[in-house]
């Protein structure tokens, strides 16, 4: 503290004024800002300028670089231990004296240095204000706690081993070796014993912590220490097992750590029990944003950010400020306590000495429709359901007063013309004699926010839908795994399907999709669904309903002009297999009826369709084809191509899918169901000699579908694709020499240019999407793809004219592990036959492959990748298998690809090619599954590792 903040007895001049220059008008908060985003080398550089930023610099390498400086301090103190051994005394004694920084005081900097040194003996308190409880029965807790306030419970930890094992003392023998995650925006990971080494020698401003999520596999042993206390039994998350979004967590700290402001994610309820040490805890009921914190709502996809000091920091800062009447619900809990923190609520943890706790999260019957209003699209709702009415502009509350039943007084907040700029006041109970409650507990609904579900439901865009709006990427679970899981919920648990029909109608729009399955069972004289179909099913991306004989889906994703497209060209394609008589039509199910569903005026009308010409419906839409397209499937996979091309390439100049008229059109297709499991669900089950079966049959089929005559674009096709296309200038000379290859088919070239849009700003593509990418990798992602995508087409010379060495094929691009039915073999008897043990032995069958919904065509490569990374999982063994059925050429090799070193030659550098510019997120699911492949430092030793299979294929004319 000595360097920051010194008296002396003789004036000494602020040097702030002569060595900041034109900075000295800037608070030393933002100057830090500032210093925080320079490279380490201009940091240093920047030291070097005068005395003040030399100053800042030693202040940021103290600040900064938390568990680095730790480390670093030990070394650096062996350094001066050897070094001083040698130098006389007069030297050592001057290197031993504290460095006089005369002219420098910074309050800022100084209270950083507080914090990284202050003791916490003062912050315990034995009076808080959150109540405890002993032995309470789940039904008080029901009727008292779940989802109303926080409540501090004793007992329920009583029993477990972890209650007398889980000291630091006796943790390191047993996981001293065991790494776990670090919190830290680095994803630091350590070993127990080094993270223990840490917490003895650190003085970090913000301490790490160990906060893991994956603590149970890692070191499973923990798990057995503790069980989930009876009343926390319940949760609507289980059946999703291993695919359930993080739930449970490992928290080690020492004294000053903790957790910041928060909300818990997806409006979850938590437990947390105390094993060891005391923490302090600060709690605000939904929609009280505590002072010091700032809620930024986006716009587009309703992300959440928070901004909020740290949590030492707030008590140290913000606490102190705050008027009795608005300071949080707090307590300090104490070893073997377990507290319970409702839905919604904001609270903030401090570690008052070290302490091991563990916590989980969980869905209920209390918030399960809050969990699902929390999923649903849109922004508004998400935004007041932490921030409260600061979440809202005058717009929406416009919005809100004009859809505001007229049953207002069953509401608590009305008054929506108030916007509210600081934290709203909590009272605390009186009891009949106005006089506060002796346990100075809160009456927390006693404010101007309701955390009501109807309320909070008023705040949801109708407008917007599940299957077609933008996914809010903080959300607990992904679009697809929603419908999953609403789904197992609603086939599993018959007597709460009122609550579960409420929360799919918060997160899917439920009510909605029925009603449309409604009209158009109606129409076609199909029974209604039963019960227990009532909900959409799938993970695909449109409404899928399965009944007992027969599936409807609906097409929604998109918009209505994309919907048109993908129904006109699967019905282009059901009619290309009955033409050729094609094999696949065996292992695919059968069309029953197709046809636009279209809300016009307030009524829903139905128009049958089988693909061919314009109907009536669509021209009043102005939803119209692509020019230079045949006649007979007008919205086939030409127009979808092109289509696809304009929109994804240069979405500026492409399709404008947003319609002005009031009709709303959503095309359907009705198949045959098909009898059998899904894979998804057999996975785990299967023998091996089954999955290489399935390999085997993949090979057949998508033989069958490679080989499906497709219709060839024309010169019209390109020249329509010109003028709809703005390229930019650095490429001019590569897209004319692609026009001036006269013998190349228009669909290559179009599909080249493709590939070259989508090669600019790739780094900054891959960047936006999963973390698990290597940020090495993503700088090298431009220099490994091809400068002449020409190159891919292997292109050889015959009787005088230039050809691809590749084949263009229909391509499904979608063959993944819920797309594809399996039957179970059954004796000639039709019973499984036993095992020796008496079990049943149940040995399957591939049969059909489903959704055809992503239809195009391109190179056949394309359907490899899902497959592969999916369904595999990437098993070479499995590749290979397939490959022995396919046959098919994937590529003709030419006389300069003879070389191994000449990367065109290898299928799969093409392969990974396509990976890295797929327009899914491909990558994020290739290095979940080979995980070590993230510390890889060239695209080269991914791809060999992921697709080297396919270099010894055969395959080739």
């Amino acid at each position: 503290m000595e360097i920051l903040h010194q008296s002396h007895t003789f004036p000494i001049r602020d040097r702030r004024a002569d060595s900041l220059g034109d900075f000295k008008y800037i608070p030393d908060e933002i100057i830090c800002t500032i210093l925080d985003c320079l490279t380490p080398l201009d940091l240093a550089r920047l030291a070097c300028v005068s005395r003040f930023y030399y100053y800042f610099f030693m202040a940021l390498c103290s600040f900064l670089f938390q568990f680095l400086y730790s480390q670093l301090k030990c070394l650096i103190s062996l350094f001066w231990c050897l070094y001083l051994e040698n130098l006389p005394n007069e030297y050592i004694e001057f290197c031993r004296k504290p460095l006089q920084f005369d002219g420098f005081s910074s309050p800022f900097l100084y209270r950083r240095l507080y914090r990284c040194h202050t003791t916490l003996d003062g912050f315990s308190f034995d009076d808080g204000n959150v109540e405890r409880k002993n032995d309470i029965s789940a039904e008080q807790f029901h009727r008292e706690y779940d989802g109303i306030k926080p409540v501090l419970l004793n007992g329920l930890a009583d029993t477990w081993p972890a209650r007398k094992s889980w000291t630091i003392d006796q943790l390191v023998p047993k996981y001293g070796d065991t790494t776990f995650k670090i919190s830290s925006a680095l994803k630091v990971s350590m070993t127990f014993k080094d993270y223990v080494s840490y917490m003895k020698q650190q003085h970090d401003e913000d301490p790490l912590y160990i906060f893991d999520d994956k603590f149970g596999e890692s070191a499973p042993g923990l798990l057995k220490d503790y069980t989930v206390p009876q009343i926390f039994q319940e949760d609507f998350f289980d059946v999703l097992d291993k695919n359930r979004p993080s739930f449970r967590w490992l928290v080690i700290g020492p004294a000053r750590s903790g957790a910041s402001w928060h909300v818990d994610p997806g409006l979850t309820s938590a437990w947390n029990t105390l094993l060891c040490g005391r923490k302090r805890w600060a709690l605000y009921p939904p929609g009280t944003v505590p002072l010091g914190v700032t809620v930024h709502v986006d716009d587009d996809d309703g992300d959440i950010s928070v901004d909020s000091p740290t949590s030492l920091q707030w008590w140290l800062d913000f606490y102190p400020i705050l008027a009795d009447e608005n300071k949080p619900i707090e307590c300090t809990q104490l070893p073997g306590e377990t507290i319970f923190v409702p839905s919604g609520w904001w609270h903030c943890v401090l570690n008052l000495e070290t302490t091991i706790a563990v916590t989980q999260n969980f869905v209920n019957s209390r918030n399960f429709e809050f969990v699902c209003l929390d999923m649903a699209p849109g922004y508004c709702h998400r935004g007041v359901c932490r921030a409260g009415l600061l979440a809202l502009d005058e717009d929406s509350l416009e919005i809100i007063e004009k859809n505001m039943p007229c049953e207002k007084e069953n509401f608590r907040c009305l008054d929506l013309t108030k916007k509210e700029t600081k934290a709203r006041i909590l009272r605390p109970q009186q009891n009949e004699n106005g006089k506060e409650n002796a346990n100075g507990s809160y009456n927390v609904w006693e404010h101007d926010f309701s955390f009501d579900i109807n309320y909070l439901a008023l705040f949801r865009n109708r407008e917007l839908d599940h299957f077609t709006s933008p996914w809010c990427p903080d959300n607990s679970l992904g679009q697809r795994g929603l419908r999953e899981w609403l789904s197992r919920l609603w086939v599993g648990n018959p007597g709460k399907r009122e609550m579960i029909w409420k929360g799919a109608c918060l997160a899917l729009n439920a009510d909605k999709w029925l009603d449309c399955l409604g009209k158009i069972c109606f129409f076609h004289s199909l029974p209604f669904p039963s019960e227990n179909a009532k909900l959409p099913v799938g993970m695909g991306s449109n409404p899928v309903y399965v009944m007992d004989e027969y599936v409807v889906k609906i097409f929604a994703e998109g918009g209505p002009q994309s919907s048109i497209f993908d129904l006109g060209t699967e019905l282009e394609f059901y009619s290309t297999i009955s033409e050729v008589n094609s094999p696949l039509k065996n292992h695919i199910p059968n069309v029953l009826a197709s046809g636009i569903l279209h809300l016009e005026n307030g009524s829903y009308n139905i128009d049958s369709w089988d693909g061919k010409k314009v109907p009536d419906v669509i021209r009043k839409c102005s939803l119209i084809p692509e020019k230079g397209t045949g006649d007979v499937f007008p919205f086939g996979v030409q127009s979808k191509i092109l289509f696809t091309y304009r929109k994804d390439v240069s979405p500026e100049n492409g399709p404008d899918d947003s319609d002005e008229s009031t009709i709303v059109l959503l095309p359907y297709l009705i198949t045959k169901r098909c009898k059998g499991e899904i894979f998804t669900e057999l996975r785990n089950v299967l023998p091996w000699e089954d999955v290489l079966n399935l390999a085997s049959f993949l090979g057949e089929q998508l033989r069958s579908l490679h080989m499906l005559p497709y219709p060839s674009f024309s010169n019209s096709d390109l020249s329509d694709f010109e003028q709809n296309r703005e390229f930019s200038s650095a490429n001019d000379m590569d897209m004319e020499f692609v026009s001036n290859e006269s013998d190349i088919p228009v669909e290559w070239k179009i599909f080249v240019r493709t590939l070259m849009e989508k090669k600019k700003n790739v780094s900054g593509r891959l960047s936006k999407r999963s973390g698990s990418i290597p940020k090495t990798l993503i700088e090298k992602a431009e220099a490994y793809l091809p400068d002449d995508f020409l190159k891919l087409l292997s292109i050889y010379e015959e009787n005088g004219m230039k050809k691809v060495g590749k084949p263009w094929s229909w391509i499904h691009r979608d063959i993944m592990d819920d797309n594809i039915y399996m039957e179970c073999k059954s004796c000639s008897n039709g019973i499984p036959a036993p095992t020796s043990n008496g079990e049943v032995a149940k040995s399957w069958r591939p049969t059909y492959i489903l959704d055809f919904s992503n239809l195009a065509v391109g190179d056949s490569i394309n359907d490899l990748i899902p497959m592969h990374l999916d369904v595999f999982r990437g098993n070479s063994d499995l590749l290979k298998q397939f490959l022995k059925s396919y046959k098919l050429s994937l590529m003709r090799k030419t006389p300069k690809q003879g070389s191994d070193d000449d990367k065109y030659g290898r299928l799969s550098y093409h392969a990974m090619c396509f990976c890295i510019l797929h327009d899914e997120n491909v990558l994020g699911g290739l290095f979940k599954t080979w995980k070590e492949l993230r510390a890889a430092e060239s695209w080269e030793e991914v791809e060999l590792q992921v697709w080297g299979e396919l270099n010894n294929y055969e395959g080739f004319p």
